[in-house]
């Protein structure tokens, strides 16, 4: 089966469910036609109907008749309810995308009861198709659909493919929260310019290219970062001064305990949501 004829339902287009919907719809992967969609509020998929001509469904069971792919794109306080409306309509061939933040496969398999899966952390950057995305797939995922989803999730970015659960939380942390370390980076550089005299949109324009140079060219050259770093700084100069209050500040510490934190935080609001499936069963069981 190619891409260009499996049928696709969205099911959510919020922020990270209308970058991949924009991405597949705007890179000509599929046409608009071949996608239905479905958001518990229909005024975010208007914008798509008109534009692309995709189908609004009014309903997330009604979207998902017929789909071939069905790409899971709810918060995770919704992904329960949403997984018990549509299990009946699908089969076990029906492939299922989700990129509900901390839902695992285990869970989607227990409430979909197909192993037909995919779980995937994409990033905002995706939204204009400079992502990265990483996923893993359940075990009986054939090489075809494998191929399918590296298709997809390359419409919105980089995808890296997993072999491990655990390393999902581990991309959270550094692609999936990851932006939101740099813009604070970027905020924290910028608001001190503004503090040194310069206009806040200068200002802004020389952080932000300096980040995307810096990166252009680490991927340029291929070499450890600290080789630049070393490039830029002159013994006893103007950015070693700057690197050595980084350094007596614990900047490097700092770091890797932000992103642990993200990284733990992730695995206890997983096991959370565990826990309170566990005693709604349990809680139904003696009803």
């Amino acid at each position: 089966m190619t891409k260009e004829n499996r049928k696709i339902a969205v099911l959510g287009v919020g922020v990270m469910g209308g970058a991949i919907l924009n991405g597949i719809l705007t890179k000509k992967f599929c046409s608009g036609s071949e996608v239905t969609v479905y958001d518990l509020i229909p005024e975010k998929v208007r914008p798509f109907v008109d534009t692309f001509g995709v189908k609004a469904a009014a309903s997330a069971k009604a979207a998902v008749q017929g789909a071939e792919v069905v790409v899971l794109a709810v918060k995770p306080q919704y992904i329960n309810a949403l997984m018990e409306e549509i299990a009946e309509e699908l089969d076990v061939e029906t492939l299922v995308i989700s990129i509900a933040a901390g839902v695992s496969l285990s869970r989607l398999q227990e409430y979909l009861n197909t192993g037909n899966l995919i779980r995937v952390m994409p990033n905002t950057p995706a939204r204009i198709g400079s992502g990265v995305s990483g996923w893993i797939a359940d075990r009986s995922v054939s090489e075809e659909d494998k191929a399918y989803v590296r298709s997809f999730l390359a419409q919105v970015g980089i995808e890296v493919e997993v072999r491990n659960e655990d390393q999902i939380d581990q991309i959270g942390a550094i692609s999936g929260s990851g932006p939101a370390f740099v813009y604070l980076f970027m905020e924290a550089m910028i608001d001190t310019g503004v503090h040194m005299g310069m206009t806040r949109e200068a200002v802004t324009e020389l952080v932000t290219q300096t980040l995307i140079g810096s990166a252009e060219y680490l991927r340029a050259r291929g070499e450890h970062p600290a080789v630049l770093r070393n490039e830029v700084t002159s013994p006893g100069g103007t950015t070693a001064e700057g690197l050595y209050y980084l350094e007596r500040e614990n900047f490097r510490a700092a770091i890797a305990r932000c992103m642990w934190a993200c990284h733990d935080r992730t695995r206890q609001l997983r096991n959370e949501s565990a826990r309170r499936e566990k005693n709604l069963e349990i809680g139904r069981a003696h009803v």
